[in-house]
């Protein structure tokens, strides 16, 4: 019996390891690739640099206008994930506490929205505000953080739902007993519990909105108010990538979402894990 739990203990000890090289080979691969010249990259992708290029990174900072392009991606990902957070817990606690039918339709229909393609939603949300209303020319960054608002809110609200559904009413109830008014017991005693959630939900819509590519290309059109992925175009050419400089711009972007992920991953699991214990 004891040699069958040793065996089954060695083999998710291989599976995880295997896990693990899978996820951090590409990154690994990318980093490597980042030293190399197109030539050693395209002759061999896996092998070692023969020169360390650091200058590769000095020409990306330049050409990517990176302060700018990265000012531009943390206000928009920053601002968008803030009002994600206070909209949908707002949203999820009403909700929660009013289960009237209305209410119950109404979350149905965000639960339903979020099997909806954004592809099939993007020319018309294009044509609209853009060729009718010239929304795009006129404020492009804050319509795409509204954009985001709208299409973050769904999700976000049926985590928040599932969680606050686990917070006894009677902490409330004291609450108001005290004099406390719904915003109040919202703000000072219910938000303050969903701490734990309220960093899974910021975590993930940070991850998407500083990743996302098509949204941003859609929506803005002046170079000067580009997101980091879009500003990557500039390493693309028509016949060729100049994979010496898109690489490590593939690896500057992606470093400060990382740093956030790996601060703030065990405070996703403490929330997915309270909200299924409470």
């Amino acid at each position: 019996m004891k040699g069958k739990k040793v065996a089954v203990s060695m083999f998710a000890y291989l599976i995880a390891i295997i896990a693990l090289v899978s996820f951090i080979f590409p990154f690994i691969l990318l980093i490597i690739n980042s030293f190399k010249s197109n030539g050693e990259i395209l002759v061999n992708p896996f092998s070692l640099p023969k020169d360390w290029n650091w200058t590769h990174f000095i020409d990306v900072l330049d050409k990517m206008n990176f302060l700018v392009t990265f000012k531009n991606t943390f206000l928009i990902t920053s601002i968008s994930t803030l009002f994600i957070v206070i909209f949908s817990s707002m949203a999820a606690y009403h909700l929660v506490r009013k289960p009237t039918k209305y209410n119950k339709i109404f979350f149905m229909g965000l639960v339903a929205s979020m099997v909806i393609p954004f592809q099939s939603l993007m020319i018309p949300l294009i044509y609209i505000y853009g060729a009718k209303l010239h929304l795009i020319d006129v404020m492009p960054i804050l319509l795409l953080i509204m954009f985001y608002i709208g299409f973050g809110s769904a999700l976000s609200i049926f985590i928040y739902h599932g969680f606050i559904k686990s917070i006894p009413v009677e902490i409330e109830e004291a609450a108001i007993i005290d004099g406390c008014n719904t915003t109040q017991t919202f703000f000072l005693i219910v938000f303050p519990i969903l701490k734990p959630i309220t960093v899974t939900v910021s975590i993930l819509n940070i991850m998407w909105i500083w990743n996302d590519y098509l949204l941003p290309s859609l929506v803005l059109s002046n170079e000067s108010v580009y997101t980091m992925p879009v500003k990557m175009k500039v390493f693309n050419g028509t016949y060729m990538n100049n994979w010496e400089l898109l690489i490590p711009a593939i690896l500057l972007t992606i470093l400060p979402i990382l740093i956030i992920y790996m601060i703030g991953q065990k405070h996703i699991i403490s929330g997915v894990t309270q909200g299924s214990i409470k």
